[in-house]
């Protein structure tokens, strides 16, 4: 079960912030990742504790860049079968070793339901009285948090930097030639058999998997290949199966454990695309870690190994990243 909040405590200035290592070369600092390119084309990707959301940097919570790199492994293991990944090891808990991709100018939203916070999620055009969205008919009269008629894709632009993602349709995706027909043919298909892949096991963990974000690229020899990370709660959002239709009945929103938790508590004091974002108190910032351990442990059915907090997040990373400098 996941760790008491005593336990937790022992972490609120457990938080890996930055992740600059200077005797790593080619340093490119992302939303939530600090990436490193090797010479050979290897790519050293470390995972701090930041949480984005709404373009910005809204905070950093104890503990997540563990979870999120941990819980991506898990996941990329279980679909290796159905498409490739960047995969190459995993020499601490925050640290990634990957083939380096050229990535997709498109992310690829796989949905299952009428939900979502951000101004690219349906529901909130929907609630804006929008009815043709990504290349999508949806009906009069439906609920938030609605299962759809079926699973449906909702491509946006990827924003690079901190660029805001745009909707999309596969059509604009062809002719604006960020894809070819192919291309697109081939990634659509691999983002539904894994989000397919994903909902059965959520579903024997007792979980819904609404939806997903998928990332991939291309590697040297022009295959497509998944990246990024995968069925994590930053990447995807989960519901609980035994309390959603009664919830749902009730007009009441699904329990889940995404980071909607912090973009809930953002979203009930300002208009996060416009005004200053408050500064997130340590006590939401530690349930915020609470949750996410909580995903870890119920998607994968084992316990979160809790980190040395008397050592330093970013010395264990430097020590075990030794043989790349």
């Amino acid at each position: 079960m996941p760790p008491s909040a005593a336990d937790l405590a022992r972490f609120a200035d457990f938080v890996l912030r930055d992740a600059a290592i200077p005797e790593l070369p080619n340093h490119y600092r992302g939303k939530v990742r600090e990436n490193y390119d090797l010479p050979d084309g290897r790519r050293v990707i470390v995972a701090t504790d930041r949480l984005s959301a709404f373009d910005r940097i809204l905070t950093a919570v104890p503990l997540k860049g563990q979870v999120l790199t941990q819980l991506a492994r898990y996941w990329f293991e279980r679909t290796a079968d159905l498409c490739p990944n960047h995969v190459i090891e995993y020499p601490d808990p925050n640290v990634l070793v990957c083939r380096r991709l050229e990535i997709m100018p498109v992310e690829v939203v796989v949905r299952d339901y009428l939900a979502g916070t951000t101004s690219t999620a349906i529901l909130t055009m929907y609630k804006a009285g929008r009815r043709e969205m990504y290349g999508h008919r949806f009906p009069d009269g439906m609920q938030p948090n609605q299962k759809l008629p079926q699973t449906i894709l909702t491509p946006t632009s990827k924003a690079f930097d901190v660029g805001h993602d745009e909707e999309m349709t596969p059509a604009q995706i062809v002719d604006g030639k960020l894809l070819t027909q192919a291309q697109w043919d081939e990634v659509s298909g691999l983002a539904l058999n894994l989000f397919a892949r994903g909902r059965e096991m959520a579903a024997a963990r007792g979980l819904i998997l609404v939806d997903t974000k998928y990332e991939f690229g291309f590697d040297k020899d022009g295959r497509i290949v998944l990246a990024d990370e995968i069925h994590t709660p930053d990447s995807s959002r989960y519901w609980f199966a035994g309390s959603y239709p009664e919830r749902f009945g009730a007009g009441q929103a699904p329990q889940s454990f995404d980071k909607d938790f912090v973009r809930s508590w953002v979203v009930a004091r300002c208009d996060p695309y416009k005004d200053e974002v408050p500064e997130i108190p340590a006590e939401v910032n530690l349930e915020a870690a609470r949750i996410y351990i909580e995903a870890f442990e119920t998607i994968t059915g084992t316990s979160f190994p809790l980190p040395d907090p008397g050592r330093p997040v970013l010395d264990r990373i430097r020590a075990n990243l030794r043989a790349y400098f």
